[in-house]
């Protein structure tokens, strides 16, 4: 599974647009097999969610020690969805405006095409992407 999950996150990585390009990364991910990703935003980890088992990326943590969760903030979580979703940040970018609206954990849905951002109460914030058909 590492080989295929590295091989569809090189193939995003080339064919994504600068704009718009998640559901493509996500496409990929799909196609190889991956039901649902989990993300622990302060320790910046990802859990690739297969049939055949699943996955830990682990980045560099937002947070270390103790630190104040920061409250969830909604519509600071939508303007760093549309910056990046302009093309606008970089992933970690991305990770860093998310924790900073609160968010501390969010599932992806690669069946069902939604992102569920999850802040430390239970507050939730959803969103679906579009079906994209990957080139061949």
């Amino acid at each position: 599974m590492l080989d295929r999950l590295e091989v569809a996150q090189q193939r995003a990585a080339t064919i994504r647009p600068k704009v718009g390009g998640f559901p493509y990364l996500a496409e990929c991910l799909r196609q190889v097999g991956v039901q649902r990703v989990d993300c622990d935003v302060p320790a910046f980890s990802m859990l690739y969610v297969t049939a055949e088992g699943s996955v830990l990326e682990q980045g560099p943590p937002l947070a270390q020690g103790k630190t104040v969760v920061p409250p969830f903030q909604e519509a600071a979580l939508v303007a760093t969805l549309r910056a990046d979703q302009a093309g606008e940040t970089t992933f970690p970018e991305f990770m860093a405006g998310s924790w900073q609206a609160g968010v501390v954990r969010y599932h992806v849905d690669l069946e069902g095409r939604t992102c569920t951002y999850i802040g430390v109460n239970g507050e939730q914030y959803i969103e679906h992407y579009p079906h994209v058909e990957l080139p061949v």
